[in-house]
Formats: structure tokens, C-alpha cells, sequence
């Protein structure tokens, strides 16, 4: 059912940017281009996060809108990229592993922001899980990687890079209008517990503790996978 309204989904979305791969095409941009101009994007969210933590202020969160809507961007160069070089004919060995290389950067590049932005105001546990769903994301592709080079399919499981990078990118500008809309103090507690049961950041926060649980659920789903594999009589 999920690789179900996956496929629609990507389906839609290339319908959408097709006549721009058409254009790119035309004018004699390459996959490697794009792929490089996501990584920018995501050096330019980190670095609106950093500032936005050395800058901003605690409860106001347009720097984590703004990068969220900067990390979509980069996903959807991801996207672009993948599908200018099926188009374009334009596939090659070097060029599936530049982007692999770019892809884990970009990743780590986003989570360097995010980490940062959350340990300046003080989201010590947030900034925690922040750097576990790092390493949860960079084991997920590892392991695929190092599978793949056993000859192993481990493609499986959830939370692979446009999950992630969706998960995020959504997350964080869904908690920049929220708190344009309603506030970066708004705040709902709980008599008995010594944090609140939700604030603004939460909209931001909870999404980065799922993606590190899951994240690492599906690397270490995709180990045993392999192993089944491997160790099949």
C-alpha cells in the first residue's frame, strides 16, 4: 500500500516537473549540475538555521519555516536530478555515485543546522535525537550500499531519503506558520509532568524523534534482511 502511494505520488510529481526536465534538457543542464545545486540548498538551510539560532530568538521560528521550505527545495532536486538523467539519457556509474555522495553531505550538512539551532535554545534532548536520526539516516543508504556490493537488495523498509527529507522539510515549515499564525510561546501543559505537553517547537521536534527511531528500525531491518539473504540455503 505505501510503495502504492508512492509510485502515485512520484507519478504526479513528474507530471508536474516534466516541461522543466524538457527545458533543462534543451539548455544543456546535467544531472550532476542539479545534484550539486541541492547540496547548496542544504548548506543554505543549515546556514539559516545557525543564524537564526546566533540571530533570532528563542520563540521565534521563521528561520526553522524558511529552512524547512529550503530543504523541500533540495528534495525536490533530488528528484529533478534522478530524472533528468532517465530522460535525458544522460546515466552513467560516476554520476550515480556523485549523487550518492552528495546525497549523504546534503544529509549531514541539514542535520549539522538542525543540531545546532536546537542545542542554542536550549532542546538538549531534541538536539540528541537530532543527531541519532543522523545516524539512523547515514546507516539506512550504508547499509543499502554495502548490501547492494554483496549483491543483496535491501531496499526495504521505511524512511529512506525522500521520507526523510519530506518528514523534515515539512515539519519545520508547518512550525513556522504555525507560529506565525498562533505564536512561537504557544503552549499546552500537563499537571504532573515537568515539560509541556505541547508547544510550537514540538511541530518541529516530535517529527526529528520519530525519524530517529524509525530511521534506525529500518537499517537494522534492512541488516537482517541482508543476513536472511546472505545465509539462505
Amino acid at each position: 500500500m505505501a510503495n502504492n502511494w508512492k509510485d502515485k505520488g512520484q507519478k504526479f510529481v513528474y507530471g508536474i516537473i516534466n516541461p522543466f526536465i524538457n527545458l533543462l534538457i534543451k539548455i544543456g543542464i546535467t544531472p550532476n549540475m542539479i545534484t550539486f545545486v541541492g547540496l547548496i540548498m542544504n548548506v543554505l538551510a543549515s546556514i539559516v538555521l545557525i543564524y537564526g539560532a546566533e540571530k533570532g530568538e528563542r520563540m521565534d521560528h521563521r528561520y526553522v519555516g524558511l529552512a524547512g521550505f529550503i530543504i523541500l527545495l533540495g528534495g525536490l532536486m533530488d528528484m529533478v536530478d534522478g530524472r533528468l538523467a532517465r530522460v535525458g539519457n544522460m546515466s552513467s556509474d560516476y554520476g550515480a555515485l556523485f549523487d550518492s555522495v552528495l546525497d549523504r553531505y546534503s544529509e549531514m550538512v541539514m542535520f549539522l543546522g538542525i543540531c545546532y539551532y536546537l542545542v542554542s535554545y536550549d532542546y538538549f534532548l531534541s538536539s540528541l535525537f537530532a543527531f541519532i536520526a543522523m545516524i539512523g539516516s547515514v546507516m539506512v543508504s550504508y547499509t543499502r550500499a554495502r548490501a547492494e556490493g554483496l549483491g543483496v537488495n535491501a531496499s526495504v523498509g521505511i524512511m529512506q531519503r525522500p521520507e526523510r527529507i519530506l518528514l523534515i522539510g515539512i515539519s519545520a515549515l508547518a512550525c513556522g506558520i504555525f507560529s506565525n499564525m498562533y505564536g512561537g510561546d504557544f503552549k499546552r501543559d500537563l499537571d504532573g509532568l515537568p515539560f509541556p505537553l505541547f508547544e510550537t517547537i514540538t511541530i518541529f521536534t516530535l517529527p526529528i524523534f520519530i525519524l530517529a527511531i524509525m530511521a534506525n528500525v529500518t537499517a537494522i531491518r534492512r541488516l537482517l534482511h541482508a543476513r536472511n539473504t546472505i545465509l539462505k540455503p
